[in-house]
């Protein structure tokens, strides 16, 4: 699995769309793989979805907030979106998704 976190400070950020970076972290069996950071181009609508799911071929992204029009688009490129987790180190993150411990909840965008 690929997932993809949105980056500023080097925890996950709440604003999804306007992070300074994101971590792309390669799984195989609930183990990490691989990380990288990688600075995303320009915000503009529905240019992160498809750089996301084409260039860089994630299949899950773990956000505090995300609009429901981004989620669309995302689901559009069969990536699995939730919202609401807490901002933790990416690493941490992903031991709580395979643990079945990562906390989600309320959506944290409010626009």
């Amino acid at each position: 699995m690929r997932f993809a976190i949105p980056l500023a400070e080097g925890k996950m950020t709440q604003h999804f769309g306007h992070c300074a970076q994101f971590a792309i972290i390669d799984t195989v069996d609930g183990k990490v793989t691989a990380e990288q950071f990688l600075t995303p181009p320009p915000h503009e609508p529905g240019v992160l979805p498809k750089w996301l799911g084409e260039e860089i071929k994630v299949n899950t992204i773990i956000a505090g907030g995300m609009g429901m029009k981004a989620q669309t688009l995302f689901a559009n490129y069969g990536i699995k979106v939730l919202v609401g987790a807490l901002p933790k180190d990416p690493k941490e993150l992903i031991a709580d998704y395979f643990a079945n411990t990562l906390v989600t909840g309320a959506n944290a965008c409010d626009h």
